[in-house]
């Protein structure tokens, strides 16, 4: 008998199932329907200015305050993940969101009141802690980059507020409230139904605290985080400090500002994907390596303040392609390097340091600005973050090997 003929077919490659991709499709939407209520507050930040009688700081602490507590919420909403699964997790999150985004509405006249909202708002920026180790579980590793790249295409919801809300208020002071409530009521009931988690997943047995620590033990964690803390925290700066400081340094109004933001915005959104489908193909390392390397030379020039048309334009839109493509990559990477049963925990640390990486730009930006009445130093410091992060991922990440 043939040799040949003795040898079994090698096995298909594992293709993603039609179910694969109605949960993606439903995580990013729920992704970006909760950071666009995420991001409530900042496109209307001048408003809240000059009707409260703010100071540049306290208009910073109030952008920046749902991050912090969105940013820190992912660190047990992704442990519970692992634990529940996001079958449970996306519809509960989403419809709770919906209290703090109606109570912006009693609570618009009073700063105290609006930073106690603020950090109820923070819970609409968790569900990247659930998101992404739903559609890690779905896809293939070979689909595995560009499909986290799409769902990381939810934080979209950072540009549809900064659009959309401004526009939406001329009509109403309250109608934003009101229409992301709804649009939150409608997703919650359908992800009840529509999102499903992978039969036969990995359910952890031990505690909260245990699987955390065992994920905080972990050195690629940390790494992984300071990475995604440059550069998805530089998005989710820029996300809700670039309308202050469009309106501040170059004059524009709240409509034109929020408009160039959401173009900001958008563009990362963009990038997100290439940088998965690009770690898909060659080491998520040097992909987050280069756009880093992008993003700094393009905060450099950023800080000599150009003027915005077409210098400023050009400078802002490539750093934004450059920190898209790195919180994609960067992702990439944990899905290769992290145990399935893991990835909660390990994206809600890693998600939880990158929007803290997105907490502090913009009280420095407000502070610096406050003292020196120039932007040119925060420009200067990104700069320098981003290229110590390009040097330590080309340097030492490329190294780790993919998981086969």
């Amino acid at each position: 008998m043939d040799t040949a003929a003795k040898q079994s077919p090698a096995p298909a490659a594992e293709k993603p199932s039609g179910a694969a991709y109605r949960n993606l499709v439903m995580a990013t939407i729920g992704f970006a329907l909760t950071f666009w209520a995420w991001n409530l507050i900042a496109p209307m930040s001048a408003d809240y200015k000059d009707r409260l009688g703010l100071s540049s700081f306290q208009q910073s602490l109030l952008v920046a305050v749902p991050v912090l507590v969105g940013s820190l919420g992912r660190i047990p909403v992704g442990a519970f993940t692992d634990k529940y699964g996001a079958r449970l997790m996306f519809p509960l999150i989403s419809a709770l969101t919906i209290v703090p985004v109606l109570l912006l509405i009693p609570a618009k006249d009073s700063y105290g009141a609006m930073l106690a909202v603020g950090f109820l708002l923070g819970l609409g920026g968790t569900t990247f802690a659930i998101g992404i180790p739903l559609v890690n579980s779905w896809f293939p590793p070979a689909d595995r980059g560009l499909a986290l790249g799409v769902f990381g295409m939810g934080m979209g919801g950072v540009a549809l507020s900064g659009y959309f809300t401004p526009r939406i208020a001329k009509h109403g002071d309250n109608l934003p409230f009101y229409v992301v409530a709804g649009a939150l009521v409608v997703f919650a009931a359908l992800a009840a139904v529509l999102i499903n988690d992978r039969p036969g997943r990995q359910v952890p047995t031990d505690t909260l605290a245990h699987r955390l620590g065992a994920a905080g033990r972990l050195r690629v964690t940390w790494e992984l985080s300071a990475l995604y803390a440059i550069g998805f925290g530089g998005i989710v700066a820029f996300g809700v400090y670039l309308p202050t400081y469009l309106k501040t340094w170059y004059e524009l109004s709240p409509t034109d500002a929020g408009t160039k933001a959401a173009g900001f915005a958008l563009v990362t959104v963009i990038f997100r994907p290439i940088g998965g489908w690009l770690s898909d193909r060659m080491h998520p390392a040097v992909v987050t390596s280069f756009a880093l390397g992008v993003a700094a030379l393009m905060a450099i020039v950023q800080a000599f303040d150009p003027k915005l048309v077409p210098g400023g334009t050009i400078a802002l839109l490539v750093m934004a392609a450059g920190l898209g493509t790195a919180s994609g990559s960067v992702f990439a990477l944990v899905s290769q390097v992290t145990p399935q049963a893991k990835v909660g925990s390990v994206t809600g640390i890693v998600g939880a340091m990158g929007g803290l990486g997105g907490f502090v730009p913009p009280l420095v930006m407000g502070a610096i600005y406050s003292a020196k009445d120039s932007y040119s130093i925060g420009f200067m410091l990104l700069s320098d973050l981003a290229l110590a992060g390009c040097v330590y991922a080309y340097g030492r990440m490329r190294n780790i090997q993919r998981d086969a």
